[in-house]
């Protein structure tokens, strides 16, 4: 299916399959390729198309092709499409000051850039996670590799989200977070990337006192951390 897409032929049938996975693999029943196109098409990656008695099978969300993703057979490998969201945010990130004096409407540049960013920083750990919760269930993957990996950005989340609401983290979780197979956006439509924006930028102007308190939270166990490890290494340094 991937390498018919990369071809230019979004549209294909089982007959079509069929054929071209004999070319590399071994002969496979028509029927079995039908069933798994359909269980595809159940967990929403595929769409089906009818022509008269032609049942023509398609890819329900373009595959991110421009990233050159690697696939493995069988198994469409969530790791580009996931990089590929972190990029968009990441580039938000880093020019949160030029877009907040584009798009603000209202509120203190300043705090609004700096809770702008703070959104998008948060953002970006929830997709990264939202990715290593689907590379754990890989059968190509190194599960205790990932279940370290979701450890690590489970407790940098729980260190800038804590303390913030519910329903923010609830917005930025789904909405943001999320790729599109899995219920989130797709951002492809300048017009819709304008919208995310404006989103973002309402959100960081409705929720900036929490962000506030949360930034001073997180400060506070820094200290803390900072100050436990200077006496844990005091205490090291005396006993010799």
């Amino acid at each position: 299916m991937l390498k018919f897409y990369l071809e230019g032929r979004k549209k294909v049938t089982t007959r079509d399959v069929e054929l071209e996975y004999k070319k590399f693999y071994k002969d496979i029943a028509r029927s079995t390729i039908s069933t798994y196109l359909n269980v595809l098409k159940k967990e929403g990656t595929l769409a089906k198309e009818r022509d008269g008695r032609l049942v023509y099978y398609t890819f329900y969300e373009n595959p991110p092709c421009e990233l050159s993703p690697f696939w493995f057979t069988r198994l469409f490998c969530v790791d580009p499409a996931y990089f590929h969201r972190a990029i968009y945010f990441s580039s938000l990130f880093s020019i949160a000051d030029v877009i907040v004096k584009k798009h603000m409407k209202k509120g203190n540049y300043d705090e609004i850039v700096d809770c702008f960013t703070y959104l998008t920083g948060v953002i970006i750990l929830y997709i990264l996670k939202n990715r290593s919760l689907k590379c754990i269930l890989c059968q190509f993957g190194k599960q205790e590799k990932y279940f370290d990996l979701l450890e690590a950005i489970n407790s940098a989340i729980k260190d800038r989200t804590d303390v913030l609401p519910s329903e923010l983290q609830e917005i930025l979780i789904k909405k943001y977070a999320e790729i599109p197979n899995f219920g989130g956006y797709q951002f492809e439509e300048s017009n819709q990337e304008i919208e995310i924006v404006e989103q973002l930028i309402s959100l960081a102007n409705q929720y900036k006192k929490d962000m506030e308190f949360q930034t001073m939270v997180l400060n506070r166990r820094i200290n803390t951390r900072i100050s436990e490890k200077i006496n844990g290494d005091n205490k090291q340094l005396s006993s010799f």
